[in-house]
């Protein structure tokens, strides 16, 4: 029986003599089954999917190869012929919800551009089936859903009304890029939990593209490993995770997170930061004669971090665990309670104290190419806290500088350059080390390594652990991904819906949960255990009684 899919010796040009972003790929995938291109950013996963519907961006080409949908050759159809396959027979799922949904439109509209377009429905009927799939995915209020826009939703919303959209119209293959790349553990397992419901009762095939191992593992039947535009590995998903035949398929495997070992205990006398008792409200909306009621983000939240250690905020998102951490640094007002520096009140404090807070307690933000300025050169950026250290001479300064750079792993040339020239890894560093340069006693890191690639992840958590180990630094680390926490806490504390459940040692956290919603979110993390034989095998998290 021949495959849904066959991507013979796919080859994809960026522009006329430029390099080869794929480099002579060969798959097939079968009708009802889903497989996997996995790689790091720049791989050429994105790239080969894109192909498949004739939707590679300016100036990437495809220069040889056939692409083979169903019998048909898609590289020899007219436009019309592809546009009446695009959608209705293939659809795809991008990798960020909110830019492929159009902002000024309805949900309800956008779900019945496919309906209308290929099946040419009515719209009651169009509207009947929108309501039954907004209902199937679980979605709270069907009828005000088609109303709304998509920025009155949360991420985990966003994309599964993207899902929804696209399968209205029953495709025989679904392209997933990187559907769940922003998102929190238990909402990640949501979606693609449903993502999988939905393609089985309808036989739909899955191309998924990927870059964490661990959720591939649990989700794909077999699996194609890209490195550079070329597959180096592949073959039903057990046989690659036991059995990986290329270095660059165990380097991979390599760079999945794993518990760091335990640090010796800190000193709990007097503590660095303490929060005692703090609320957090988000105004209402404003209407137009009055004000939508106030939210609670944070409700009453305790929490003390002592000098040298990493507390690691976890929850899913609009947990408020962000809201927090934007208070401690002092660019969110409490509405209730204090958060002491030190001893010293940090809102609504103008002397020593709150001068001393503002220095000493840095942060790292969730997207570095957002919060670093695309005028600025990368060594200005790096320097600016250092213009409120009068006591340092220029000469000072420049040597800091260097240092600074140097330990986070960037070289001299990185300083002339602009932030949109470095990679999303270097743009991290360059945050850690802005972070860092005046050597502060608390940072504040808020999912730093949500959106890299599993090596460049790991590569920033060692640097991470590395300078806090030299520098002496606390830290919060705020995070979704229990990975990543797993390798760097000292102590976690669990919140949800705006509360802090449950708080302690991390490998007494992660081995023995006491709350039902840090279990929860442990069984929903994928994880990959490394056997004696030097494969790896997808386990569920032993998790001991309470």
């Amino acid at each position: 029986m021949s495959p849904l899919l066959s991507v013979e010796h796919l080859t994809i040009q960026a522009g006329d003599g430029g390099p080869l972003v794929v480099d002579n790929l060969s798959f097939a995938l079968p009708a009802g089954e889903m497989l996997a291109l996995v790689g790091e950013s720049g791989s050429g996963k994105t790239m080969a999917a894109r192909a498949v519907l004739d939707l590679l961006p300016p100036p990437m080409r495809r220069v040889g190869g056939h692409i083979r949908f169903d019998g048909q050759d898609l590289a020899a159809l007219p436009p019309k012929g592809l546009r009446r396959i695009r959608g209705a027979r293939i659809g795809m799922v991008f990798q960020e919800p909110m830019v492929s949904l159009n902002p000024a439109m309805p949900i309800g509209r956008q779900m019945a551009e496919a309906l209308k377009l290929h099946l040419r429905l009515d719209d009651a009927e169009i509207r009947r089936r929108s309501l039954a799939m907004l209902e199937r995915i679980q979605i709270a209020d069907p009828e005000r859903c088609l109303a709304a826009y998509p920025h009155e939703f949360s991420g985990g919303m966003r994309q599964r009304i993207m899902l929804a959209s696209v399968m209205l119209t029953k495709p025989a293959l679904l392209i997933a890029d990187e559907p769940t790349t922003a998102l929190d553990t238990l909402v990640q397992r949501e979606v693609l939990d449903l993502m999988v419901e939905l393609t089985r009762e309808n036989g739909t095939a899955v191309l998924m593209i990927s870059h964490d191992l661990a959720m591939v593992a649990r989700y794909a039947r077999h699996v194609v490993v890209l490195q550079r535009g070329r597959a180096v590995d592949g073959g039903p998903t057990e046989q690659v995770l036991l059995h990986p035949r290329d270095d660059y398929t165990r380097r991979l495997l390599d760079a999945l997170p794993k518990r760091g070992p335990a640090r010796p205990p800190v000193d709990r006398t007097v503590p660095l930061l303490a929060v005692e008792n703090v609320t957090i409200d988000h105004a209402g909306r404003q209407r137009l004669f009055s004000r939508s009621a106030a939210k609670r983000a944070v409700d009453g939240v305790s929490l003390a971090i002592h000098p040298g250690e990493t507390l690691a905020l976890v929850g899913g998102s609009g947990s408020g665990k962000t809201t927090l951490g934007r208070a401690i640094i002092g660019l969110k007002q409490p509405s209730g309670g204090r958060i002491l520096f030190r001893g010293q009140e940090v809102h609504g404090g103008r002397g020593p104290g709150a001068r001393d807070h503002r220095l000493n307690c840095q942060m790292i933000f969730q997207d570095p190419y957002s919060s670093l300025d695309p005028r600025m050169k990368i060594g200005a950026i790096v320097a600016e806290p250092l213009r409120l250290a009068p006591e340092m001479s220029a000469r000072q300064k420049a040597d800091r500088l260097a240092e600074t750079l140097a330990d986070c792993g960037l070289s001299p040339e990185h300083a002339g350059r602009y932030a949109h020239q470095l990679s999303g890894g270097q743009r991290q560093r360059v945050a850690i080390a802005r972070a860092i340069i005046r050597r502060p006693a608390l940072v504040i890191a808020d999912e730093p390594v949500s959106a890299l690639d599993m090596t460049v992840q790991k590569q920033i958590l060692e640097l991470f652990r590395s300078l806090q180990e030299r520098y002496g630094f606390a830290c919060l680390f705020v995070s979704h991904d229990l990975g990543a926490v797993e390798q760097v806490a000292d102590r976690v504390a669990v919140m949800q819906s705006g509360k802090i459940v449950e708080t302690g040692p991390r490998d007494t956290v992660f081995d023995h949960p006491q709350h039902d919603y840090t279990r929860e979110l442990l069984a929903a993390a994928p994880s990959l255990h490394r056997l004696d034989g030097g494969g790896f095998e997808l386990k569920g998290r032993r998790i001991a009684a309470a």
